[in-house]
């Protein structure tokens, strides 16, 4: 059996700021290159900065208390609350989590800057491109496993057919009695 044609080569694919470059074999983030087949997925999730959303939210709790209490004058309550308010987009913005599922280790983590939607799409991209590496890689086996099968199936066809054309062996024991 002959074996399978690689299917023709994808063109490579990147980020607009090149954090991460996907070719045909291998997939490279932030400097960290992964072969195709040792990924098993991937995965983005948008991660906000809770650390920043509590101390926005802490804060303009605090400056309102104060303001209502009348210990802040309005000019201060207003740079306290734009402040606070600042806080809390910046927690908004946050960043997105890429996951690679890795076979046999532990998954790698990454973390990109920018709009999901783009690192959605790049991952989608990438998990199809794994599917057919391993899709790939499984045809090759089966191919692999159907060769070897057909060897050793001829073998023993050749060990029968060697058997059968020897003529038997003359018996050692007589049969006349001593």
């Amino acid at each position: 059996m002959a074996p399978l044609p690689p299917p023709a080569p994808l063109p490579p694919v990147r980020s607009p700021d090149g954090r991460f470059v996907l070719t045909a074999t291998a997939l490279t983030v932030l400097g960290r290159t992964f072969g195709l087949r040792e990924i098993e997925r991937a995965e983005v999730q948008p991660v906000r900065w809770l650390l920043w959303y509590l101390l926005g939210g802490l804060g303009l709790a605090i400056v309102l208390l104060l303001f209502l209490n009348n210990w802040l004058r309005t000019l201060p309550t207003m740079a306290g609350l734009l402040a606070t308010a600042l806080m809390l987009l910046y927690g908004h913005r946050g960043t997105n989590r890429l996951r690679l599922w890795l076979l046999g280790r532990e998954a790698a983590h990454f973390a990109l800057p920018g709009d999901a939607d783009l690192w959605r799409r790049l991952t989608g991209e990438l998990n199809r491109r794994v599917a057919r590496a391993h899709d790939q890689a499984a045809a090759e086996a089966a191919a692999l496993l159907a060769a070897l099968e057909a060897e050793r199936n001829a073998e023993a066809a050749a060990a029968i057919e060697a058997a059968a054309e020897q003529p038997p062996a003359e018996s050692t024991i007589s049969d006349e009695p001593t």
